[in-house]
């Protein structure tokens, strides 16, 4: 095991910010560490990092304790929000900048593993140019560049593609894991965008509330959520209170039939929302409570859906998920 979490509980006056964590990531692993603002995840990376000391348990990187070692000790690459570029210096200059520190390297064994970086992250051409004269995505990579340009041990990524817009978010998703494959390099990620975790993440860090709630590869957490918070968190999940526990399934497991086959539930349709090739459909069951599913929205105009019209519905036994109340 490449890195292991091991106990970590981290309190700042009275408050308890992590409590009790433990993972295990793989060498070559890209984990993400996924949960809403304020869970305690970018306290552990920081943890990891060596940028904060835990309260108690140890971080063991390669098989060694690291916990007591500073953070130029840990061999790690990391990359911020905030791109934490330097403002007077060239995309060139921010990228040589750690490599300077390298004194065993020749001054061009640190300009090829520079241009190396440069040209994983495309930004080939642009090395002369300044941060104020760069896009934010471009910015972000070139505080990649600077970060893998070390050849580290692991990646941290704090959170960084939060400041982009949604469609340079969902390119740099797919650059930063190409990237990561190509290097086969360890990383870890920070992020409370669900969608960034199911799509990059090898395996995902569920935490909620300063706890781990659940490590699986996004499709076991998808499918098998196994808490009501995780079915909530990741993707949309309706849930169905029964006496003595709830049932929840993914809004594209509900099925529409007809009043004259067997169905489990009746709903009034309340609203019709076009998404693109989805249509959902939200409706109000006979108690009052909602439900609302997903089908193609070609399917959607064939079945001339229309509001306050009744659908009847099945839920289909394989697609339930019970959770003890």
């Amino acid at each position: 095991m490449f890195l292991e979490i091991k106990n970590i509980t981290k309190k700042f006056d009275k408050q308890t910010v992590l409590n009790d964590i433990n993972a295990d990531i793989e060498k070559g692993e890209f984990v993400c560490i996924l949960g809403p603002s304020g869970c305690g995840k970018t306290t552990l990376l920081r943890i990891i990092a060596g940028l904060e000391t835990p309260t108690s348990g140890r971080i063991f990187i390669d098989g060694k304790d690291v916990t007591p070692l500073p953070p130029s000790k840990r061999n790690f690459g990391i990359v911020f929000q905030s791109y934490a570029l330097f403002p007077n210096m060239t995309v060139m200059g921010n990228i040589m900048f750690g490599l300077e520190q390298k004194k065993y390297l020749s001054k061009d064994e640190k300009y090829e593993q520079a241009y190396h970086s440069l040209r994983l992250v495309e930004l080939v051409g642009h090395q002369d140019k300044y941060p104020r004269q760069l896009s934010g995505g471009m910015q972000q990579r070139t505080a990649l560049a600077r970060a893998i340009a070390l050849s580290p041990a692991f990646l941290l990524l704090d959170e960084p593609l939060s400041a982009l817009d949604a469609k340079v978010r969902a390119r740099l998703r797919t650059e930063i894991r190409n990237i990561q494959h190509a290097l086969n390099i360890t990383t870890v990620m920070v992020t409370h965008d669900q969608e960034e975790a199911l799509t990059m993440a090898d395996r995902i860090i569920v935490m909620n509330n300063s706890a781990v709630e659940q490590i699986g590869t996004p499709r076991e957490i998808y499918d098998n959520p196994a808490t009501p918070f995780v079915a909530n968190f990741i993707g949309a999940m309706n849930f169905i209170s029964k006496e003595d526990f709830t049932c929840a399934i993914r809004p594209e497991n509900v099925v529409i039939t007809d009043r004259h086959s067997s169905y489990d539930y009746s709903a009034r349709i309340k609203a019709l929302e076009f998404k693109g090739p989805l249509t959902r459909i939200h409706g109000v069951l006979s108690n009052q409570s909602e439900i609302f599913l997903d089908i193609p929205s070609d399917t959607a105009d064939k079945m001339r859906l229309r509001e306050n019209a009744t659908m009847f519905l099945q839920t289909p036994q394989e697609h339930l998920i019970k959770y003890i109340n």
